[in-house]
């Protein structure tokens, strides 16, 4: 659990808000500019955790992010590689990939006492998970058995079992619940699955090894990043009953364009509005801008050593991009379409968050096993945490205690 050469791992101290404040920025000589007011005032019953998998030890670190420190690290299943938490209840879902030849599963924290509160089965090396808006169940891709769980979290366990291609590794909910998008990586497919009867509505070929997916808000188009070969596949997703953009959905799930961007695109990073998706090309060292209602691919602008992470600021104005080969996490205006400079962090970034507020941005480091901590009002280096070993997936949670 060591930080890359250069940055020391700081603990933040418990205690009042700007006690907590004054203590990092004695900690933090180099980091000039801490003020008060660069964090939320938090009320005495808030909460907010970010949650880290570690695949090489089985476990999950625990950030206190009203504390800037370490919590805790709970002990999860074998190999968790993906997590998420419910908008709906103050719990967070691990997906255990387990043994090569043995069962998955997923782990239940409940996160007002950071504890285990059950472990699910599912099947053979799950590696993504997505929720259903109303946080009732939980969709799971295993990507050994060639198929999809769905998980019902009240009751704690399996309920049906939804074929899928070969080997899925990411899939997507649409935000009106109402379809299932599944990259399949061996199978150089995307599946679309009817939520509402569980059965398969359309597959999509020609999409060499299919690796992420993201839909717009509207849930009128998905897009799928084929990582083996340079394209970005744009699918419009057929009418699901009445709702405003009817008029331009058709009435079957159709192949819109296959979009050129760079090689190796292996993650696509949506605006909050949907308005653009950035293609992480990683082969290129690159990101390409895609307009999402025209599917216009706009230029490619050179990143980072081998980009494969990138999320956008809530106000749509910034991406900023994780790259792997590196310990560097570059930040890309997307008004001015170009790059901003970038921050120094741990080695191997490869996984992203921002808090509830967005005032921090919480950086995985892959190679260092710790967690890198960014300001995003300065875009500067705030301090490093401790993570397991091999950390690789991040999500946060934030709620109020009753």
């Amino acid at each position: 659990m060591t930080a890359s050469p250069g940055n020391p791992l700081f603990s933040l101290p418990s205690g009042g808000a700007f006690g907590r404040l004054s203590a990092a920025c004695l900690l933090a000589l180099s980091l000039a500019g801490c003020r008060p007011h660069d964090f939320p005032q938090y009320p005495p019953n808030y909460r907010e955790y970010a949650y880290v998998t570690n695949g090489g030890s089985g476990t999950v670190s625990v950030f206190d992010v009203v504390n800037v420190r370490l919590d805790r690290e709970l002990p999860v299943g074998q190999d968790p590689v993906a997590v998420t938490a419910s908008a709906t209840r103050n719990e967070v879902y691990v997906v255990n990939k387990g043994a090569p030849n043995g069962q998955g599963s997923v782990s239940v924290i409940n996160a007002e006492n950071n504890s285990v509160a059950a472990t699910i089965p599912v099947r053979k090396l799950p590696l993504a998970i997505a929720l259903d808006p109303d946080g009732a169940l939980a969709y799971v891709a295993n990507s050994g058995a060639n198929n999809i769980s769905v998980v019902d979290l009240k009751q704690r366990r399996e309920v049906a079992v939804i074929g899928a291609g070969e080997e899925p590794v990411a899939l997507r909910l649409s935000p009106d619940g109402k379809t299932l998008v599944v990259a399949n990586r061996s199978g150089n497919s995307v599946t679309l699955i009817q939520t509402a009867t569980r059965q398969l509505r359309a597959v999509f070929e020609g999409c060499p090894n299919a690796n992420d997916v993201v839909i717009l808000p509207d849930s009128s188009k998905a897009f799928a990043a084929c990582a083996g070969g340079h394209q970005v596949m744009a699918i419009a997703l057929a009418r699901q009953g009445a709702h405003p953009g009817d008029a331009l959905q058709p009435a079957t799930d159709r192949l819109e364009a296959l979009l050129d961007v760079g090689r190796g695109p292996v993650q696509l990073a949506l605006k909050p509005d949907g308005g653009e998706l950035f293609s992480l090309n990683s082969l290129s060292n690159s990101i390409s801008e895609v307009v999402t209602g025209t599917d216009d691919v706009g230029g490619a602008y050179l990143m980072g050593a081998d980009p494969v992470r990138g999320i956008v600021s809530a106000d749509n104005s910034l991406l900023y991009v994780g790259n792997l080969h590196s310990q560097e996490v570059t930040v890309y205006a997307i008004d001015d379409g170009k790059r901003e400079g970038s921050i120094h962090v741990g080695d191997g970034p490869a996984a992203l968050a921002f808090s509830a507020a967005g005032h921090l941005l919480f950086v995985v480091d892959a190679h260092s096993d710790d967690v890198a901590v960014v300001r995003t009002s300065s875009r500067s280096l705030f301090t490093m945490l401790p993570a397991g070993r091999e950390p690789n997936a991040i999500a946060v949670k934030a709620f109020k205690v009753q």
